[in-house]
Parts: structure tokens; sequence; C-alpha cells
């Protein structure tokens, strides 16, 4: 794993602090709080309410801001799915991972969006995804 932090204004990049993938249990515990750590930060603080709300194509629509076309949604969804593979990545070193969270948390957030899902249900499905990177790891299949 790669950790990057902004310190005084400086970039620092800090390897090894976690095992991935992970060789035992305790390392793969580890691994999926730090991922979920990593999830917390993306689908909160870094998502704000202008990803939150201009990602929503269903909100858009009843909203009809002109400085918020319907289409908008689509970008606005990229842009929240990259920050939390950028997250994935930077956790876990594999750029596979942060591929399939893109993918994963676009479909999951799309069913959200569309109603077809609540916050809770989101939310878990995010951090099964997580777990399942784990796992795969763990057992040696990524």
């Amino acid at each position: 794993m790669l950790l990057v932090l902004i310190q005084n204004g400086h970039l620092h990049i800090m390897s090894e602090l976690l095992e991935f993938p992970p060789h035992t249990l305790l390392a793969a515990l580890q691994a999926l709080f730090a991922l979920s750590i990593g999830h917390a930060l993306a689908d909160f603080p870094l998502q704000g309410e202008y990803l939150a709300t201009s990602k929503n194509w269903r909100l858009l629509k009843r909203l009809q801001d002109p400085s918020r076309p319907e289409r908008i949604w689509v970008v606005c969804m990229a842009a929240h799915c990259l920050i939390h593979a950028g997250m994935v990545w930077v956790i876990t070193g594999s750029s596979l991972f942060a591929a399939m969270e893109f993918v994963l948390h676009w479909s999951i957030d799309v069913a959200k969006c569309s109603g077809k899902t609540n916050f809770n249900l989101d939310q878990s499905m995010h951090i099964i995804c997580k777990a399942g990177y784990v796992a795969a790891a763990y057992a040696g299949l990524a």
C-alpha cells in the first residue's frame, strides 16, 4: 500500500504501512478497516453537496436548475466514482481493484439515485465490495 500525505504543503509518499495483499487474518481486517475509512472519506467530505446533488439525475430533473443541466450527472457520477477508485488504488496498490471499484461504485450509486435502493443498502453494498477485494487478495486470487 502507498499512503500519500500532504503536510505543510509537501507531498509525502509512505509505503509498507499496510500489508496488501494480506497474509494473515489480522492484516485482512486492517485492510478492510483502511478501505472503510477511505470509503467514508470519499463518500462524505470528498463528495460534497455539489457532487452529491449533481450525480443524481432524478434530483436534477426535479430541481430544474439551469446552472446544472440534467446531463451533468454523468460527469459528476464519474468524478465521484474516480475519487473512490483512487482511494482504493492508493490503499491497495491495485489498479484492478480500483477499476472494479469504479464500475461497482457507479452501479450501486445509479441504483440508489434511481430509487432502487436506500442509503443503508447503498452503504452496505459499498462495504461488501471492499470486503470482496480483501477476501480475493487474502485468498490469492488477485
